[in-house]
């Protein structure tokens, strides 16, 4: 199967690809999405049930909306508590941080919906034709890729739907303008994370109480709608939480004595959730990729610990000096927010379909950059991490110093006790980062051997298919690596390749290796797109009209279809089999 979201053309063919992951896909998204089911003998990939959501996945998103009302609430509670004491300068700055970035946050969600959910009249779809992979069985076309062939739960047979009679064309009318009243009103009252919240529980819950056919189906939706809404949160909370948490604690250093409850609660909100946003991202991230092998949720909790504590660092050493040079405390944001996103810039991000989503997203990097790491790029960060830590590090000392400069030594022993705490967090929060990184990290121990990306723990070595096969979804092909684009074999020597040395150091076996059946035979989903390297998401997750067309074929497929992206030495291969729509 072969999908493409530029409007260019689209191929389909039995033979097998590789992955690619590189250049940027073109302006995808701007035109009509392509795609074929084409099963083959030539294409392999792995068998077994896939991942499954479990019961501490429903939990995390729990604890992910309990988050989020308490900052929700303890800002518009102290915007309330500052309404009625007089205090109007407070009460509008603790409001418009409040208000603005969810505004944005909402439209946006909005937008998301009326795209995946709308059907334009005398709009063409994009092609989707299924073949069965199997001995001659039946072809079928159609022009909607938002339409979805209708399946009974185990049924190999596929068709298309009956024709709607009038009734049941009234019904579904009813249902779709039920459905935009109701998405309409959760937008209008800010709680469109939180929908996307419960529907990705349900879309969880749904595939572990369904049958293995709809099981599949419904993790990968669940899956989408977990990316969205770690994607909302991220752009909410550093347009939201952190400067509503440097605004704060700035009030509660100027103010001195002791610190009133309602502004400690709402810092302490604002700071488990910059943690929490961050952790979740990184998780939903590397879930969604079969390249990358997940992150426990002992790692998740690790990363939480580590940007808290370097966040309120960093947010406690702003606020101490912002309570006394505001000027230039302006002028010093300013000026890091301009040098970091020149930094990202630099560093050619692939994250967006387009060149200015792509600008604006190194925007919104740099905002993220003043308060802690978030890593953008593909390869070792451990050299990038460590001089943008040693900067954070001069420029917290360098702003603490000139606020404690300000102050009387001799007789403000509480400020030598808030230096105290600053350097004592921002090592806390490096302590949690080593723990990570040499314990729980996915790959393994830092010092240790480096464990290949996997998605089955249990497999031996380097696990996964050849490079050519994709895994079940909802995950896409893994990267093809530098020895496979040279020709060497995957699971043996070939000819001119040098011996290995007689002794080498080998990570310990299981004593009992689990053995995963390949599967030989099935749809395969072929995108016409080189894939994105990691830590980008890959292209299926941010092109609203190639997840459509996705989803509307995986549904359509009696196996699991499994996704292919365009290698860089198949050029050939697909001028083969072009097609233009």
């Amino acid at each position: 199967m072969a999908a493409k979201s530029d409007g260019a053309a689209a191929a389909a063919g039995p033979g097998p690809e590789g992955a690619s992951g590189g250049a940027r896909g073109g302006a995808g998204g701007r035109g009509e999405a392509a795609a074929a089911v084409a099963g083959g003998p030539g294409v392999t990939g792995a068998g077994g049930s896939g991942p499954r959501y479990e019961l501490r996945d429903c939990c995390w998103v729990l604890c992910a909306l309990l988050v989020f009302f308490s900052d929700g609430a303890t800002d518009l509670w102290l915007a309330a508590s500052y309404y009625l004491q007089g205090q109007r300068t407070y009460f509008g700055l603790t409001l418009l941080f409040v208000l603005l970035p969810s505004l944005v946050v909402q439209l946006l969600s909005f937008r998301w919906f009326v795209y995946d959910y709308s059907e334009p009249a005398g709009a063409p779809g994009p092609a989707v034709s299924t073949k069965d992979s199997g001995t001659g069985g039946p072809s079928i076309s159609t022009k909607d890729s938002a339409a979805a062939f209708r399946t009974k739960e185990g049924s190999p047979q596929l068709g298309p739907g009956p024709a709607p009679s009038s009734a049941s064309a009234y019904r579904r009318r009813c249902c779709r303008l039920c459905v935009w009243l109701l998405q309409t009103l959760v937008h209008l009252l800010q709680l469109g994370q939180v929908w996307r919240y419960l529907r990705a529980m349900y879309l969880g819950l749904q595939s572990r109480w369904r049958g293995e056919r709809l099981r599949r189906h419904f993790y990968w939706r669940m899956l989408f709608e977990s990316a969205d809404v770690s994607m909302l949160r991220l752009l909410e909370t550093f347009l939201r939480s952190a400067p509503q948490l440097v605004l704060q604690l700035s009030l509660l250093v100027h103010r001195g004595g002791e610190p009133d409850l309602l502004p400690a609660l709402s810092t302490s909100a604002s700071l488990v959730s910059l943690a929490w946003t961050l952790a979740s991202y990184q998780k939903v991230l590397r879930d969604s990729r079969d390249d990358k092998r997940p992150l426990s949720y002992k790692g998740a909790v690790a990363q939480v610990l580590w940007h808290l504590f370097t966040i309120a660092a960093r947010s406690l050493a702003f606020a101490l000096f912002a309570s006394v040079y505001k000027l230039y405390f302006g002028i010093f944001i300013v000026a890091h927010w301009c040098v970091m996103t020149f930094w990202v810039i630099q560093g050619e991000t692939d994250f967006c379909m387009s060149k200015w989503e792509e600008i604006i997203y190194n925007m919104v990097v740099g905002i993220i950059y003043i308060f802690c790491w978030f890593n953008v790029k593909e390869g070792r960060s451990r050299r990038r991490m460590t001089l943008y830590y040693c900067i954070v590090l001069l420029e917290n000392a360098a702003l603490t110093g000139f606020w404690y400069s300000s102050r009387n030594f001799s007789t403000d022993f509480h400020s030598l006790i808030l230096v105290c705490v600053v350097a004592s967090s921002f090592a806390l929060g490096i302590f949690f980062m080593c723990v990570y990184y040499c314990l729980l990290h996915p790959n393994g121990p830092m010092l240790g051997p480096q464990m290949p990306g996997c998605i089955c723990p249990e497999a031996p070595g380097p696990c996964g298919p050849p490079a050519d096969a994709v895994t079940s979804p909802p995950r896409s092909l893994p990267r093809t690596t530098g020895t496979e684009r040279d020709g060497a074999s995957v699971g043996g020597e070939r000819a001119g390749t040098p011996t290995p040395p007689v002794f080498q150091v080998r990570p310990g076996l299981p004593p009992t290796p689990v053995p995963r059946t390949l599967r030989t035979e099935g749809p395969v989903i072929r995108i016409d797109l080189p894939r994105k390297k990691y830590p980008a998401w890959d292209a299926h997750f941010i092109d609203r009209r190639l997840r459509k067309t996705i989803l509307a074929l995986e549904y359509s497929s009696p196996v699991t279809p499994r996704l292919q992206y365009r290698s860089v030495g198949t050029a050939q291969e697909l001028l083969e089999y072009e097609t233009t729509v």
